[in-house]
């Protein structure tokens, strides 16, 4: 007679394989190879204001695939697997022009956090073994290499989450065993402070813990939503009080890792005031909290489907609660400068962890935040499930990376090769040769975007312009590595009437945000978009009027 999990296994297959067969696959959007090598596997990805995408793996997963410039060697005697590496685990990458170019990183990323400060450079914070307490730093010039501090955190950092803050630090987040926070850099002369957050320990399962990279947020009051595993708070950092706990998030699964599901800030409108009136989270995937155990014991059971919204400015919030056309655990949330909502990678059943994922989910979805409608896109032909990433480019495509199940860089006799490969997917906005898209001529005053100051964009247009769907977006690049993009952020700015200046070129005017709590300072894409399709994205640099870039 069959044992018990053994029926449970085959019932599982059966009801994954019968939602995949009715399962209707578009042909809407499609995909590129950039670059079948990139030398690593891409488990964490930054793009960088010079255009070039930071990317990087961790450094005891064995030799990668790309050597140290100039005969260089990394000597670690802490390293668990080579205490000699002359290979890099850390490059940088040119989309444009699909340069490769090896950096060297020190440390242990595994696992590890970031954000783009005010000035540019991606500060990098955390990892495993010898880098759980290092904050590295990297900033965009063409020779410029990682910087490390060996004791920039007060405590190990694992699976910890970053934020940019209102007055340009670094907030970082939790981690394996860490129920607390703390900021870059040390808000104290003297010291570190750590604070404690209990509400991390509450969240923790015994078992999968699955509060893991806990979803964070900075809402437009400045105070931090946090979620774990199913629930949520709002806190105010700085009292290091919690003034808000939000309501569990239904379905009877957890979120974080490593029952891993995705989480976005939804666009953020600005009102005639450049400030804005609410806040909206969105969450979706994951798996049930014994998802993670389960597939230790080759038991793969089928990843959520289900989607919550909450805004989180709200006096009394609850969650609103959607279902994606399609299973998915690992998934990644990017923002496309129309507002929407991308979601890639990932896979129908089992968790987070080496191995313990199956049935690739190859088809992008786009969520469609104006109506609250999801559409399933052309399938991808490489399988991207743990240690995945993507990432919105200035173009607006998406690139997509990495992806490792294997312990090491492992290329043969395993379900899920080691992922090297870099692509771009091309969303629908982007189909056709004659498309009508923006281009963004100017942007007066170039560059510098000071708090609630006048910016008008000047671009030119092929055929009629229709007023009501036109608007300018700022999206924040993030950081992103294990399904969650950090500091990912998209506001919808206030302008006022189009005006034709020639044939086929137009002026929009507009206030940049008021509140350095709606809009941190830093770099941030401007897109201008009409009837759903964005132009290429124009760098733009926004910082506080007190004279502060927030530079660290």
């Amino acid at each position: 007679m069959a044992s018990k999990k053994s029926i449970l296994f085959i019932l599982l297959t059966l009801s994954t394989l019968h939602y995949t067969n009715t399962q209707t696959v578009s042909t809407t959007g499609h995909w590129k190879l950039l670059k079948k090598s990139i030398g690593i596997s891409a488990m964490h990805m930054q793009l960088m204001p010079n255009d070039k995408l930071i990317a990087f793996d961790r450094t005891d997963s064995g030799v990668s695939n790309i050597s140290l410039p100039d005969h260089r060697c990394r000597r670690d005697p802490h390293d668990q697997t080579a205490t000699v590496d002359c290979s890099a685990h850390s490059v940088e990458f040119e989309p444009k022009g699909r340069n490769v170019r090896p950096l060297n990183i020190l440390t242990d990323t595994w696992c590890s956090s970031g954000a783009l400060s005010p000035n540019g450079t991606l500060t990098q914070s955390g990892g495993f073994n010898d880098g759980d307490r290092v904050v590295r730093y990297f900033s965009p010039c063409d020779a410029c290499d990682w910087v490390e501090d060996p004791t920039g955190l007060a405590v190990r950092r694992w699976y910890a989450s970053s934020q940019i803050l209102p007055d340009g630090r670094i907030i970082i987040v939790g981690g394996r065993k860490q129920f607390n926070y703390e900021f870059i850099p040390k808000r104290s002369k003297q010291g570190y402070n750590v604070y404690n957050l209990p509400f991390l320990r509450e969240t923790r399962d015994d078992t999968s813990e699955n509060n893991l990279y806990p979803f964070i947020h900075l809402s437009i009051d400045g105070n931090l939503f946090i979620f774990a595993n199913n629930r949520s708070i709002l806190l105010d950092y700085v009292k290091n009080v919690v003034v808000k706990r939000f309501p569990d998030m239904p379905g009877g699964v957890a979120r974080n890792y490593p029952s891993s599901g995705s989480s976005v800030l939804l666009p953020i409108k600005l009102d005639v005031s450049a400030t804005a009136a609410e806040a909206e989270v969105m969450i979706c995937g994951g798996a049930p909290a014994y998802a993670n155990r389960m597939a230790n014991a080759s038991v793969f059971v089928p990843a959520a489907r289900s989607c919550g919204r909450l805004r989180i400015t709200d006096a009394s919030p609850e969650w609103e609660m959607e279902e994606m056309p399609i299973e998915r655990v690992m998934g990644d949330m990017i923002l496309l400068p129309t507002g929407d909502v991308l979601i890639i990678n990932g896979a129908k059943r089992g968790s987070a962890g080496w191995g313990a994922a199956r049935e690739p989910v190859l088809t992008p979805v786009i969520y469609r935040t104006s109506d609250r409608s999801f559409e399933v896109l052309s399938p991808a032909g490489v399988p991207r499930v743990y240690h995945s990433t993507a990432h919105l480019l200035q173009d607006g495509r998406v690139v997509v990376g990495g992806s490792n199940t294997n312990v090491r860089y492992n290329f043969t006799n395993v379900l899920f090769p080691t992922e090297l490969s870099v692509e771009a997917f091309y969303p629908p906005y982007m189909e056709g040769k004659q498309m009508n898209r923006p281009r963004i001529l100017s942007v007066d005053p170039a560059d510098e975007m000071g708090q609630m100051s006048s910016f008008a964009v000047e671009f030119d247009l092929r055929g009629p312009i229709n007023q009501s769907e036109l608007y300018v977006t700022l999206v924040a690049p993030s950081f992103t590595t294990h399904s969650f993009s950090m500091n990912q952020r998209l506001l919808v700015l206030n302008t006022g009437r189009v005006h034709r200046r020639l044939e086929g070129r137009y002026a929009v005017g507009g206030l940049a945000p008021a509140s350095a709590a709606v809009a941190p300072p830093g770099y941030y894409l401007m897109f201008v978009v009409h009837r759903g399709v964005p132009s290429r994205g124009k760098w733009v640099h926004v910082f506080m009027n007190n004279g502060v870039d927030g530079t660290i």
